[in-house]
């Protein structure tokens, strides 16, 4: 019952959804106290809605959203508690009182600074603003001084409002001791305090305490783009959700031979990015991305079929491959888009094969098999594990946009396959990794996600409860204690994070340092390493979020189940046994003719009755029948392992880059050509028409 309540409300907790609870009754509370009227009462009343309105605002409730949205926002609650005090002091005989009057000044002057201090944050925020947001790109020569302390302006709103405490702290006291001067004092502090937060605002909205102008800043950026001059760009525009489409590309492009550059378009991308040592250039207008100085870039990756993408695929002066994030048999791997760029890259044959039999337009010689250099971190299959039991990862992909069966099998599989993992003999162990999109367009595919959820971590604690289940609690202790050093220490080398830093500071501060990204390089395999050590083997597990990572996963994982998606193609560079869900019913014979990547998979129903295959493969290599057909079916899909795929993407880099020099030197060689060739009398002659042209006064023949 409490977690229908939860998902009803759109809360994360128990403890959300209490909070939510007190505030909406506390508001009754609140009049039936001022009617009364109880000082107590009110006081009492009083302190629930403050501390749970806070903890919800904390929190990032989605209830607080939904408040907003039906006229009952933060101002509002704070004006309704503050009338209902009105109404306390009225109900006490207090109206003829000159604190009565004092306290109805108070709270009328104490809202009418809301609107400066309003006009004063947004202004702060608006000049602040650069027109590109950069990282690891040397902005020196741009003036940006630092922000206003973080104290003034993060949820500056909060703050403010929470300054009436004073006033009704004072007023209470009041009422209660019949002390007058306990509310003068308290509403003195509310009003004083105000007026200096707008004060305390007013220098940063003007002279030196503004970044340069935008027309300055794109100066200064294209005066570094001619110094750096990059040769390869990494092009990506998303969602919020789809960070991790352009993340797994930047150390591929760490990697390459060429000067990189990351591009992107949204802001929201740029604050979900992972660490790289690539400058990062985000410019979300298209008009600035067009007056951009790129010409020194040759080669142009796109992560994903986008409509921003035109914003550079309209410059000739380089060449445009689409790379997308990831290799699979879903319709996305051969949209007809793909046809506007120079060339498509594919990981194996797979993707060329898959392309001519879609027969989209994308012309064979234009595509290139250069592997997934991501795959690099994929350790290779060494049998059963030893001293532990096996672990199997569910890693579903997301429901897609439209109500297509085959896209995921969390709706009508996903509740089958956990509970046959989870009751499996002998035991296994189940790491469960859903789709950073899972959930975000279909309700049902959140409840079922949330089921799962729910069945994972009951098991988890059954499991912990059972005494056949032992841990080493010093051991795990000691990595528990490693993470949170080794998350202070990447806190520290990021400078305390970007989110503490509004945009211009983290632009101008966010200067490439080698040895520092390679340390963080380390911290970051350190802390996957303490990750997996801080919980028993045994233990049932749900990983969401960017950290672990979902390779980290598969190495210590010996078996998969999963859908039709990139990370099927990915698992098989692991070698390591996997199971694919059927769940639109094609039938195993024709679900394997529609979908290369589960050749050498066990097909499950929805039923799932077919998992005890998977189990027995990931349990003992003699009962894997499967295991020579994934060796073929890797390289077909995914290519050879000599040379590396980071080789054959380079050389595939330095290729295009050569030929798209050699373009525009054969353009400009054109251009010179015509320029010696001489112009016809006629056309030189003033006020002659030019040739083919109707004589003036007389209509153009029609064709």
């Amino acid at each position: 019952m409490i977690s229908t309540a939860i998902r009803v409300a759109r809360v994360g907790s128990r403890a959300e959804l209490a909070a939510a609870v007190l505030m909406l009754l506390g508001y009754p509370g609140l009049t039936v106290a001022a009617l009364i009227p109880s000082v107590g009462g009110f006081a009492a009343a009083g302190a629930v809605t403050y501390l749970a309105d806070r903890y919800l605002h904390h929190r990032g409730s989605y209830l607080i959203n939904r408040l907003g949205k039906v006229r009952a926002g933060l101002s509002i609650r704070f004006l309704v508690r503050e009338l209902l005090l009105i109404l306390l002091l009225a109900r006490m005989d207090l109206s003829t009182q000159p604190v009565f009057y004092a306290a109805i000044a108070c709270f009328l002057v104490f809202f009418g600074f809301q609107a400066p201090h309003s006009v004063l944050t947004t202004l702060i925020k608006l000049r602040r603003r650069l027109p590109v947001v950069t990282r690891n790109v040397d902005l020196s020569k741009v003036s940006i001084p630092d922000a206003p302390p973080r104290r003034l302006t993060h949820r500056a709103a909060e703050k403010m409002l929470h300054l009436d405490l004073a006033a009704v702290a004072g007023l209470l006291v009041a009422a209660r001791a019949d002390a007058p001067v306990a509310g003068f004092a308290g509403i003195a502090v509310t009003l004083v305090l105000g007026l200096g937060y707008l004060v305390a605002l007013v220098p940063y909205v003007r002279g030196r305490r503004i970044p340069s102008g935008a027309d300055v800043v794109l100066d200064k950026v294209d005066d570094w783009l001619r110094s750096y001059r990059p040769e390869t760009v990494l092009y990506f525009s998303g969602s919020k959700d789809s960070a991790y489409q352009v993340n797994m590309w930047l150390e591929t492009l760490e990697q390459l031979d060429t000067r990189p550059l990351v591009i992107l378009r949204e802001r929201v991308i740029l604050k979900k990015l992972a660490r790289t040592g690539v400058p990062v250039i985000c410019v979300p207008g298209g008009v600035h991305l067009m007056n951009m100085d790129l010409s020194s870039v040759r080669v142009a990756l796109y992560a994903a079929n986008v409509g921003k993408n035109i914003h550079l695929l309209r410059v000739p002066t380089m060449k445009h491959v689409f790379i997308g994030h990831g290799d699979s048999d879903k319709l996305a791997s051969v949209n007809p888009f793909s046809k506007v760029y120079d060339e498509v890259w594919t990981a194996g044959r797979a993707g060329r094969d898959r392309y001519a039999l879609a027969d989209v337009g994308v012309r064979d010689e234009d595509i290139v098999e250069v592997g997934r250099p991501q795959l690099a971190p994929i350790q290779h299959y060494a049998g059963a594990p030893e001293g532990r039991i096996p672990t199997v990862l569910y890693a579903p992909t997301w429901e897609g946009w439209d109500d297509d069966p085959g896209n995921t099998s969390l709706l009508l599989a996903g509740e089958n396959i956990v509970r046959s993992l989870l009751a499996a003999d002998p035991a296994v162990r189940v790491l469960y990794k859903p789709h950073p999109f899972t959930g975000t367009r279909s309700k049902a595919a959140k409840a079922a996600h949330d089921r799962i959820v729910a069945l994972v971590e009951k098991a988890a604690a059954q499991r912990a409860a059972d005494p056949r289940w032992t841990a080493d609690e010093a051991a795990q202790g000691a990595a528990r204690a490693d993470l949170v050093r080794i998350e202070a220490e990447l806190s520290r080398l990021a400078g305390g994070g970007d989110d503490e830093r509004d945009e211009a500071e983290a632009s101008r501060d966010g200067i490439a340092d080698p040895e520092r990204e390679a340390r963080a390089k380390r911290l970051r395999d350190e802390w996957n390493a303490a990750y997996w050590r801080s919980f028993p083997t045994w233990e049932h597990r749900v990983i969401t979020g960017a950290e672990p990572r979902l390779y980290d996963c598969f190495n210590v994982s010996e078996g998969m189940v999963s859908d039709i998606s990139s990370v099927v193609s990915d698992f098989i560079a692991s070698g390591k046994p996997y199971a694919v869900t059927d769940s639109a019913g094609l039938g195993a014979e024709e679900f394997k003719r529609q979908n290369t990547a589960v050749r050498a998979a066990v097909i499950l129903s929805n039923a799932a009755v077919e998992l005890p295959e998977l189990l027995a493969a990931v349990r003992s290599a003699d009962a894997d029948p499967l295991a020579e057909a994934r060796i073929e079916l890797k390289e077909y899909l995914l290519g050879p392992d000599e040379p590396t795929s980071m080789e054959r993407f380079n050389a595939a880099v330095r290729d295009l880059k050569a030929r798209a020099e050699a373009r525009n030197e054969g353009q400009g060689a054109l251009a010179a050509e015509l320029e010696t060739i001489p112009v016809p009398r006629a056309e030189r002659s003033a006020g002659a028409a030019p040739t083919g042209a109707a004589p003036a006064g007389s209509e153009a023949p029609i064709a």
